[in-house]
Parts: C-alpha cells; sequence; structure tokens
C-alpha cells in the first residue's frame, strides 16, 4: 500500500488534532454537542403568523426577523428551499407574508422584487396546500381551496384499512391538529388592513380556490373532497363533535412535560393553532409550554431572530463521540465518558406511538431531540448504540444493558419488506401521498436504505469480545439475511443507493458500504455468497463521481432530476461520505481506491479552517425530498474528521 509523504503525514496528523481541538471546546457542561439546524424561512414565517394570533408577538424579539429575512432574500427576489436553488415559490410567498405582518410595505424594494418573482411563477394559487393554509388563517385565501379532511377519521379502529396510523409519525403529529383547523375554519383578523391581493396573477376577485386536477386515478380523491366539502356545508358531517375531541385529547395526551409536540415545529405550530380554535386562553398552562418550546428552537443574535424546524442534540452527540474514538481520543477520556452517559441518560423506555402497530417490542430507542418521548427513531438509536459500544465508561454493564435494550427495540421495529424505517414499522401505504393534502409527498415512513444500513453497521461492530453482543448477533441470523437481501434489491443499475434522509445517492451508498463492510465477515462465516461484487459496484459509482478538485458533491436537485446524481460543488461532509463508503470497500477487497482516497483526504486537509473546522454553504441534509432540505452545520465538523480518522488508521500512522 503506498503512504503519503512526510509532510502529507503531519498535515494529516494537525488536521485531525485542529478539528478534536475544536469539538472538544464545543462540549456543553452538560455533556452533549448540539449544532444549529439550518432550513428555509417558512419556519419563522409561520411562527410569527402563531404569535400574531396568539397575541404574543411583544414578547419575542420578532422585530429582528426582518432583518433576517431581508438577509436571506436573494437578488432575483425570491428565497431559497435550500441554498443557490433559485428561488422557491412558496417559500417566497410566505416570506413575503411575513414581512408584511411586520409592517413593511409593498412598496418596499424587497417586497417589489419578490413580488415580480412570485407573479412569474404563477402567484398565490400555484403555491403548496401548507402555504394556502396559512394564508387562509388571515383571509388571503380561501378556505375552499383547502382540502377537507373530516375528523371522524381519529375514530377508525386498529385493524381498518386506514387509520391515522398510516401516516408517518411527523405527518400524524402534524394533521391530527389540522383535523380541527380545517373544521372550525378560522380567519384571524390581527390586522384589518392586512392583504395579499397583489400576488394573485388572475386578480383576487379572479381566483378559482379550488384544489388541482391530475388527469389520472388520484382525482377520485376530490370527489371525496366534493363530498366531505357537502356534508361540511350541511352540517352532516357523521361523528364530527366525537371526532374534534378524540383529536383534541390526542393532542392533549402527547404533549411532553417541556411543551412539545413530537420534536418538530409544524406539529408545535398546528398543536397551538387547533387549540386556539378550542378557545384555550393564552395564560393556561398547556399553551405557555407549548409556546416556551418554541421559544427554545429560536436563535437570537444581536441583530437576527431565526428558528430551527428541529434540534438535533442525541444525533449530533453520538456522531462527535464515533468521531473523536475514531481519530484518536481515548475512549475512556473524560469528555466521551461525560457524553456517553449523558446519552445512556437519554434512552426512552416509555412507548410511543411506535407501539401501535409494534405490540411485541419493548422500550428502548433514542429521539433526535431533548424530549421526544413518543417518537424515537432508529437512525438515531443505531448511532447512539455504536457511539456507546466505542466508548469506555466506569459502569460498563449499565452501558451493555443499555445497548442491548436499544438492540431489542430496534430488531422488533423491523418492516416486512426486510428493511428498517425511520420511527414506524410497516408505514408504507402509498396512496395516501396521492390525496391533495399530501403535496409534499412525505406522508408515510416505508422502510430506507439508509436507515437499514444504519442498523446492519451498528450489528456488525458491535464488540466481538462482548459474549451477551455475540449471543445476540447469531440469535439475528434471520433478521440480517432479510436485511441484505432488502439492500441487494435497493441498489441501482449503477451501483449507488438512495439517500432518504441526506443528500443524496453519496450519503446513501456511503452508508449501504459501510453497513455491508461490517457485517461481512458474519455474513460470510453464514456460508452466504460474497457481498464483494455489490460493494465493488457501489465503490465504482462513487470514483465515478468524483470532482476534479478531490472531493465529492451533490446536489439537492437529484432527488427530481435523477441525471444529478453524484453531482454537485464539493462540500466537505459529501467529500467525507465517500471516503468513508471507499475505505470501507476496501476492508473487504483488499484492494483499495489509494488515489480517488488521497485525492479525497488532501481535499479535506486543503479546505480546513485555521480553528479545526470546514465551511459548506450547501444543504446536505433531507427533509423531505423535493421539498424540504437541512444544513446540519455540524456535519462539516464531525464526518470529516471521521473520514481522516479512518484513514489515519488505514494507513497505521
Amino acid at each position: 500500500m503506498e503512504t503519503l509523504n512526510k509532510v502529507t503525514v503531519i498535515n494529516l496528523k494537525n488536521a485531525i488534532a485542529a478539528s478534536q481541538n475544536f469539538l472538544l471546546s464545543q462540549q456543553y457542561p452538560e455533556g452533549y454537542w448540539w449544532g444549529e439546524l439550518e432550513s428555509n424561512v417558512t419556519i419563522i414565517s409561520e411562527i410569527i403568523l402563531l404569535h400574531k394570533i396568539w397575541g404574543t408577538d411583544k414578547n419575542r424579539p420578532l422585530s429582528k426577523v426582518e432583518t433576517y429575512l431581508r438577509s436571506q432574500q436573494r437578488d432575483h427576489g425570491g428565497w431559497e428551499l435550500f441554498y443557490e436553488d433559485g428561488g422557491e415559490l412558496s417559500t417566497t410567498v410566505e416570506a413575503y407574508m411575513a414581512l408584511k405582518i411586520l409592517g413593511v410595505s409593498e412598496i418596499d424594494p424587497a417586497l417589489i422584487k419578490a413580488k415580480k418573482f412570485i407573479l412569474e411563477r404563477g402567484g398565490i394559487t400555484k403555491t403548496r396546500i401548507f402555504t394556502k393554509l396559512h394564508l387562509a388563517l388571515i383571509g388571503c385565501y380561501d378556505w375552499r381551496g383547502i382540502p377537507s379532511i373530516p375528523p371522524w377519521i381519529m375514530l377508525l379502529p386498529e385493524g381498518a384499512p386506514f387509520t391515522i396510523y398510516e401516516m408517518s409519525s411527523w405527518a400524524r403529529s402534524s394533521t391530527v391538529p389540522l383535523l380541527i383547523v380545517f373544521d372550525k375554519k378560522p380567519i384571524f383578523r390581527f390586522d384589518s388592513h392586512l392583504n395579499l391581493d397583489e400576488l394573485y396573477v388572475e386578480g383576487r376577485q379572479n381566483a378559482i380556490f379550488e384544489l388541482p386536477k391530475n388527469n389520472d386515478w388520484t382525482d377520485i380523491f376530490l370527489g371525496l373532497d366534493q363530498i366531505f366539502k357537502f356534508a361540511e356545508l350541511f352540517n352532516v358531517v357523521p361523528l364530527r363533535e366525537q371526532g374534534l375531541k378524540a383529536a383534541e385529547q390526542w393532542i392533549l395526551e402527547r404533549q411532553e412535560i417541556t411543551g412539545d409536540w413530537a420534536g418538530i415545529i409544524p406539529a408545535m405550530l398546528n398543536s397551538l393553532l387547533a387549540l386556539k380554535c378550542l378557545n384555550y386562553s393564552v395564560s393556561d398552562p398547556i399553551i405557555q409550554r407549548g409556546l416556551e418550546a418554541i421559544d427554545n428552537f429560536a436563535i437570537e443574535t444581536e441583530e437576527t431572530y431565526r428558528m430551527q424546524a428541529c434540534v438535533s442534540p442525541v444525533w449530533d452527540t453520538a456522531w462527535v463521540i464515533r468521531a473523536l474514538i475514531e481519530s484518536g481520543i481515548t475512549p475512556d477520556h473524560n469528555t466521551i465518558v461525560k457524553s456517553s452517559e449523558w446519552l445512556i441518560r437519554q434512552q426512552i423506555l416509555d412507548y410511543g406511538d411506535w407501539n401501535i402497530k409494534n405490540k411485541q417490542g419493548k422500550p428502548g430507542g433514542w429521539a433526535f431531540e431533548f424530549t421526544n418521548q413518543f417518537y424515537p427513531d432508529l437512525d438515531d438509536s443505531a448511532v447512539v448504540v455504536m457511539a456507546l459500544n466505542q466508548a469506555k465508561i466506569p459502569d460498563e454493564s449499565l452501558k451493555i444493558a443499555t445497548i442491548i435494550r436499544g438492540i431489542d427495540w430496534m430488531i422488533s421495529m423491523q418492516c416486512q419488506a426486510g428493511g428498517w424505517a425511520a420511527f414506524d414499522i410497516d408505514n408504507d401505504q402509498d396512496w395516501i401521498n396521492a390525496v391533495p393534502y399530501g403535496d409534499l409527498k412525505a406522508m408515510i415512513d416505508p422502510n430506507t436504505a439508509d436507515v437499514t444500513a444504519r442498523v446492519i453497521e451498528m450489528l456488525g461492530e458491535l464488540d466481538p469480545n462482548c459474549s451477551e453482543y455475540q449471543f445476540k448477533i447469531q440469535s439475528l441470523k434471520p433478521t440480517i439475511e432479510r436485511a441484505i437481501s432488502y439492500l441487494k434489491q435497493e441498489q441501482e443499475t449503477d451501483g449507488s443507493w438512495f439517500g432518504r434522509w441526506g443528500v443524496n445517492y453519496i450519503y446513501g451508498t456511503s452508508g449501504v458500504l459501510s453497513a455491508l463492510a461490517v457485517i461481512y465477515p458474519i455474513y460470510k462465516n453464514w456460508g452466504h455468497s460474497s457481498l464483494k461484487p455489490m460493494m465493488k459496484r457501489g465503490e465504482n459509482w462513487l470514483v465515478s463521481c468524483q470532482n476534479i478538485d478531490g472531493g465529492w458533491g451533490e446536489t439537492c436537485r437529484s432527488y427530481n432530476d435523477p441525471q444529478l446524481k453524484g453531482k454537485g460543488v464539493s462540500t466537505a461532509s459529501q467529500t467525507a461520505w465517500a471516503l468513508i463508503g471507499l475505505i470501507a470497500t476496501g476492508q473487504v477487497t483488499g484492494n483499495y481506491e489509494m488515489q480517488a482516497i488521497e485525492q479525497g483526504i488532501n481535499y479535506l486537509i486543503s479546505t480546513q479552517l485555521s480553528d479545526g473546522r470546514w465551511d459548506e454553504s450547501e444543504f446536505t441534509g433531507t427533509g423531505f425530498p423535493g421539498h424540504f432540505y437541512i444544513k446540519y452545520h455540524y456535519y462539516q465538523y464531525y464526518f470529516p474528521l471521521l473520514a481522516l480518522g479512518r484513514y489515519q488508521k488505514l494507513q497505521q500512522l
């Protein structure tokens, strides 16, 4: 194997040390790490509206939002879903709405530019359903153009062809409160002069407020919507009051003690809107806790105020632990011990919504956020177990028991198709994405290659010297075989794998290759055919999309255009993912793509900042493919360190 020259060896060691020192300096006193979760301006725009509706706007520094929104507007006049996407209609309409609510005149240069951008793209009537919903709340769109969802769906029994538990956790936690809002159809007149009539291309008076046709089988839902609206008009909705009461009770039962709902802003915002429609008082403790929970997602600087859609301390902490240990920090370092013990305390030991369709499983997962008892997820849980497995803490017996409990929960969540989803089991009725309300195409949570790979990687990484773990692995032979079969089926013809939760095929391919590499010895010992051919195809694909600068990058547009798979400006996080996948494959085949790997390593070293960080503007995290993207501010820190650490181990430096 080729080795780096002396200068590059020194640069590698210096890069690793600088990155380690930076991350060590960022740990919170409680033991966790936590980076910003940046998305788009619709989140803060909708929160402005919420505070205006509740009359709590004077208690928050919302005047700083204007500065933030202005800073995010691009030269073309619009606001973006992700970095340099050219602007997006619905996002821009909501930002425009927020600025007008804040008192900005429509003749302000920023709004004049935004108005031109909006009208050129079809105006309000071409926006997504959730944008129209927020406009309807203030009388700027007609409720006739919003889908109707009958409250009686709350009463459908387990075992019915459809219940609310066939929706993904995020869709469910956001939709149940909207059953109340859609039923009440409120219009909140906190400003009698507020309107957005200027954003209708055809003129507000000429607008047609109806759901668009698709001219295919899905138009059957438009017919159902007309039936639902007829029943509303004549007040003959079956079991209406019982359904509304059940929705209210569901919301109240799922509020965390911290005030959160599902750990995401849409569920929190919609729940507060629903309770407002039910005439809850702003002084009610439930409302106060809910508003405070939203405040905890805010980031305030001297000049700006913005809002995160979610927070990621468990996720960030687990990855930082892995990156630090694999880059040379001792597993019993006091920083590692403190963070590991914090993660152990975060394990969820209560039953959540997952239990509705999984009666056998016992609690033991982890959530993404500080508090989210109802919605632990498989991705976080698997990474936490891998982090704890690598760490050494004073009470190793507690750690092992924690890991075993986590594994048992995850195994119980395997889907019939053989893979794992993010939050639920067999949440895969794709027809639900076709309902008019589901225009983000994110109404379900099917098993995916990236989450499945994470669980398999976790099982493969368990300490082979721990008898409890090895006994567990041997008992899971059918589980692992089904999962490997699923991953084989999911591989694309070019060798890549789709990335549901990260952008995109680089993320998915790296994750699967990492999983196959660590499970390979176990799988081989069971007498199965080699995994090397499928891994080699994945490796070849990664090498084929390396950029000329040595890095890797993939645009969010690859979710909409397969021609853009693996193509984009190089980023630190995506370069790290590619390197992790290539190194993993080489460990199995014994034949490393050293030229590609070294070029990638040198890209990371050359782009590192003097303080040990990396910087990237691109969004490399995925919320809803095609519709919602995330920039995890820590991705550009811990994934490069993890890649450098694995390369250092490869070179035995």
